[in-house]
């Protein structure tokens, strides 16, 4: 059954995911943003059972993993990470954050035409090379 739906809604699709989901998965915890994280089993050729993520919005994003649970995603650690014990955080790392690019919180320079802003002139020490 399982190769039957691989060929015919392929192997990345969102049928084949959310059949993987209900038939194999086991939850086993989310994460401050509300993703939620389950184990499969072990795969034909791979010492591992299989970890996967269901974003909470829907849409697959990399940036929405927190690093703790990437690492356990990609069995970096084999312990989950736990929201209330992120003891490992040092005081100067700062939260997780998406990647904001496309979005207006993205980072614009001085000048950038989507921030209003015109470039500073050149001072005047660049000369422009031309070949021969």
């Amino acid at each position: 059954m399982k190769n039957f739906f691989a060929n015919i809604f392929g192997v990345q699709s969102k049928i084949t995911y959310l059949l993987n989901l209900l038939f194999r998965g086991k939850y086993i915890g989310s994460d401050q943003y509300n993703n939620k994280y389950y184990v499969g089993a072990k795969r034909k050729g791979y010492n591992h059972e299989r970890r996967f993520v269901r974003f909470a919005d829907g849409i697959p994003e990399a940036s929405q993993i927190p690093p703790e649970f990437h690492g356990w995603l990609h069995h970096q650690t084999d312990k989950f990470p736990d929201e209330n014990q992120l003891s490992y955080r040092r005081a100067w790392q700062k939260p997780h954050t998406r990647n904001a690019t496309g979005t207006a919180l993205a980072y614009r320079p001085d000048g950038h035409e989507l921030s209003g802003g015109e470039r500073t002139q050149t001072t005047g020490d660049y000369e422009a090379w031309s070949p021969k």
